[in-house]
């Protein structure tokens, strides 16, 4: 149950995004006050405590461009887009299955996203050999929920993979998502040599390189990241999670790692994504290992701006602005999405 923003009027916010001219005019001032909102109420939610919100309705943008996609690989995975709808939701306050299953029906239905028939891959964060407490790796609750989601939804098949940086047989089990997703009908493919494509990406920097083939076969495919701090890009969030379709010496991307995941990014051009804000990793990531740099903050952000997501988390748990975060500012003037979150249809969700 949806409770009262401390922002917003409801009215008012709907007014904004309903085709209001005037209404929809925001002052810097009105743009920041939304903006301070937003991000509080994400700050201030941790377990047991927080703001909660109601249906919070920014302003409109258009829709997600289309990209050409590279020879014989098909890599825009987008739906269309529906101005009726959030383009980002936050859910707080359950468990990490109900916060999958709220976010998904405030964006709209899991059937807006997967067709019948669908072939699906999932990309969860499975790079470490952690275990889910220690925040390095996705919630395998919110995993095996998308699993079942698509499952329901009819897709022909849910693949859940990644490419680890530890050794993958260890990431997978430990981390508790080979066992979760499995149980909720998904094949769960561990990376192997085999199966590895040379591929062209088109991208500025990026252009032929070795990529995990279920990524270049799925019809849709779902980012899976957990929320982290990172040294070299202050947060590793929806773009860093990109680095596990690739195989090859992935280190010699940090050397232009802002525009390497921009390149990645404009290649993969999701479904959906959601990032796991259930356990945030605020410090010594991306492979922690100390429960003391772990906040549980029960959160879910999702929704089909890739950009502006990882703008919030990043601004809300880290106070890093898009100039901090040059990819952000990169991914932008891409048409891959717009740094200024609050300016983006958003729900709020409170779960009792």
């Amino acid at each position: 149950m949806a409770s009262e923003n401390p922002a917003a009027d409801n009215s008012t916010a709907e007014n904004r995004s309903a085709g209001n001219p005037a209404a929809g005019d925001s002052t810097a001032k009105d743009r920041m006050t939304r903006r301070e909102a937003m991000l509080r109420l994400l700050r201030l939610t941790t377990a047991g405590a927080g703001t909660a919100a109601a249906a919070v309705w920014l302003a409109k943008h258009s829709a997600p461009p289309s990209s050409t996609a590279a020879a014989n690989v098909r890599r825009d995975h987008t739906v269309e887009a529906n101005s009726a709808l959030p383009e980002m939701v936050v859910v707080q306050g359950g468990d990490p299955r109900a916060l999958v299953q709220r976010a998904f029906d405030d964006l709209g239905g899991v059937g807006r996203f997967i067709a019948h028939n669908d072939v699906v891959v999932l990309k969860p964060n499975i790079a470490w050999d952690r275990t889910p407490e220690q925040a390095a790796t996705t919630n395998p609750d919110v995993v095996a929920e998308v699993v079942k989601q698509c499952v329901q939804a009819g897709a022909k098949r849910v693949i859940v993979t990644d490419v680890s940086c530890n050794e993958a047989e260890r990431c997978f089990r430990r981390s508790g998502i080979a066992a979760a997703a499995r149980a909720e009908g998904a094949d769960v493919i561990l990376p192997d040599p085999a199966r590895f494509r040379e591929v062209d990406l088109g991208g500025e920097v990026l252009q032929n390189w070795q990529v995990f083939e279920p990524f270049l076969l799925a019809d849709k495919v779902i980012n899976l990241p957990i929320a982290k701090q990172h040294a070299l890009t202050g947060a590793t969030l929806g773009f860093k999670n990109w680095y596990g379709i690739l195989g090859g010496e992935r280190n010699r991307l940090h050397q232009q790692i802002h525009q390497s995941l921009v390149d990645l990014a404009a290649f993969m051009l999701p479904t959906l994504t959601l990032i796991d804000c259930y356990r945030v990793l605020l410090r010594n990531g991306p492979t922690g290992g100390n429960l003391e740099d772990v906040a549980l903050h029960k959160t879910l952000v999702a929704g089909t701006d890739p950009v502006a997501l990882d703008a919030y988390v990043a601004k809300a748990f880290w106070n890093l602005d898009a100039d901090a975060m040059p990819y952000l500012k990169l991914a932008e003037r891409r048409g891959l999405g717009r740094t200024d979150f609050e300016q983006v249809r958003t729900k709020f969700s409170q779960i009792a």
